[in-house]
């Protein structure tokens, strides 16, 4: 398993990379200033989660500073994006209270730090629809790795748009529409398929509306929009992360995983999310293979040596008959 884990990180760092390699521009054709991403004088889109902590601990940065930039980004980019289904009503009294855990000594891994999971995902307080009208209203409890999260200290600030039923809707349906969210649309370019069910969990960290976001993969869900997106995504093992609370496709495929701006957030999400649940008898093979923390495995000169190809759509020729007609 940790022989599987290192290629995968190092295959999301290529993801990371994709921004850089690509020279993606900001998100386009939004409102407000989605280029501005500053709080406290903290450039937050280029900060990982261990650095937001260090921050916070050093009191320059608090997680109602952190949250509020978040809320407001979401009112004022959402509209375009349909990226997030719902806002929790509690999030800066939970914000509030993550500030007063840390003035107390609280250092768990992710206190304070803002995430929104996708919506076939249960949450407490907040409904859990998959994206659909047929289960409008529905508010099961949490899902075990929710409560992973929580226990860790992150905030779950909202519910991300899907694929209605992850994508279980139809064979043709749009990647990223759903009954109630409506169409997911890729914040760089506004017209561009978004790709995969989960789809406003990679808009959402695309777009940086929240430091990082949680989404599903049956076949494609989480690499295809972590690709798309220019995200990091890892599709963990199955058994890794519980399976309950979470609305189902395929017992065989099914499994959640984290969506970050960059591999290191990437790696501390899965490792909060880990734990043997009673309910998930596939997360019992957890037991001894398992490690502490994921980013043990992250390497600064991962990439040294490696030959990476950029894709490029090749010029339009002509031949000479074509030309003469001109």
């Amino acid at each position: 398993m940790a022989s599987r884990l290192r290629r995968t990180l190092l295959l999301t760092s290529l993801l990371a990379l994709l921004p850089v390699m690509s020279g993606a521009a900001p998100p386009v054709g939004l409102r407000g200033n989605p280029t501005d991403t500053r709080v406290a004088g903290i450039d937050v889109d280029a900060t990982t989660i261990p650095e937001l902590q260090a921050l916070m601990d050093a009191n320059r940065l608090k997680s109602v500073q952190l949250t509020q930039f978040y809320l407001q980004r979401i009112r004022k980019l959402n509209p375009a994006l349909n990226a997030v289904i719902t806002i929790s009503p509690t999030a800066l009294a939970d914000a509030r209270a993550a500030d007063a855990a840390r003035r107390r000594g609280d250092r768990r891994p992710l206190l304070g730090i803002p995430i929104i999971v996708k919506d076939n995902i249960g949450t407490t307080g907040m409904p859990t629809t998959a994206g659909s009208w047929a289960l409008a209203g529905s508010t099961p409890d949490d899902a075990f790795i929710v409560q992973q999260l929580e226990a860790a200290g992150a905030l779950i600030i909202g519910k991300a748009n899907l694929s209605e039923w992850a994508n279980f809707r139809s064979i043709p349906s749009s990647s990223g529409w759903s009954g109630i969210g409506g169409q997911t649309n890729m914040a760089y370019v506004l017209d561009r398929n978004p790709c995969g069910s989960s789809s406003g969990s990679g808009v959402i960290v695309s777009a940086n509306l929240a430091v990082a976001a949680v989404g599903t993969e049956t076949d494609g869900s989480i690499v295809c929009p972590a690709g798309t997106n220019a995200n990091a995504g890892i599709k963990p093992t199955l058994g890794l992360l519980s399976r309950a609370g979470i609305v189902p496709i395929t017992a065989d495929q099914d499994t959640a995983g984290p969506m970050a701006r960059n591999v290191t957030d990437a790696a501390v999400l899965l490792g909060a999310m880990t734990g043997v649940d009673a309910n998930d008898p596939a997360t019992a093979g957890q037991v001894g293979n398992v490690p502490g923390s994921y980013t043990q495995f992250l390497r600064s000169d991962a990439l040294v040596g490696a030959r990476i190809g950029v894709w490029r759509e090749a010029p339009t020729t002509r031949t000479p008959a074509q030309k003469s007609t001109r």
